[in-house]
């Protein structure tokens, strides 16, 4: 942490943007004495792997999920004022997608292994295309998901 603070202090920067910048992690450590001596390197150069979007495409796929969340708050009240086949479609879409979302992180955190977490992805994924398949024939040969939900709450 001194040779932090140091470093922070010659660049004339501080710590903490030295902790939080990725380019500070790339430069060499440098020194210098009191007089007017040309600095001279105190160690190697840190070498970081290459990032691939990989933090970028998990924050925009945490964020799909919560505004998916947010247009399910909406969707569920809008489709008992407002059922219809448009309603039903996107409710089954919706609810599908949400469900296949929130049981792929189950399989995530809680199945180990190469083999069997590519059986569970495999195994959720057609869940999800039979999930969604069943919603669609639904609605299309029945009622809807909309009057469905409406005829079970006028029992």
């Amino acid at each position: 942490m001194a040779a932090l603070h140091r470093f922070g202090s010659l660049c004339g920067r501080g710590v903490k943007p030295i902790l939080l910048s990725k380019s500070a992690l790339i430069r060499p450590l440098l020194s210098t004495n009191r007089t007017q001596q040309p600095p001279f390197l105190l160690g190697s150069q840190i070498r970081m792997s290459p990032v691939h979007n990989a933090s970028s495409s998990a924050s925009f796929h945490w964020t799909l999920e919560r505004s998916l969340s947010l247009a399910l708050l909406g969707m569920i009240p809008a489709a008992y004022v407002y059922p219809g086949a448009v309603m039903d479609y996107s409710l089954a879409a919706a609810l599908t997608l949400h469900g296949h979302w929130g049981l792929g992180q189950v399989v995530i955190d809680y199945v180990h292994g190469d083999a069997k977490v590519k059986a569970a992805k495999a195994a959720l994924f057609v869940l999800s295309a039979t999930t969604f398949a069943g919603l669609c024939y639904f609605n299309y040969h029945d009622v809807g998901i909309c009057r469905a939900v409406a005829m079970l709450w006028s029992l």
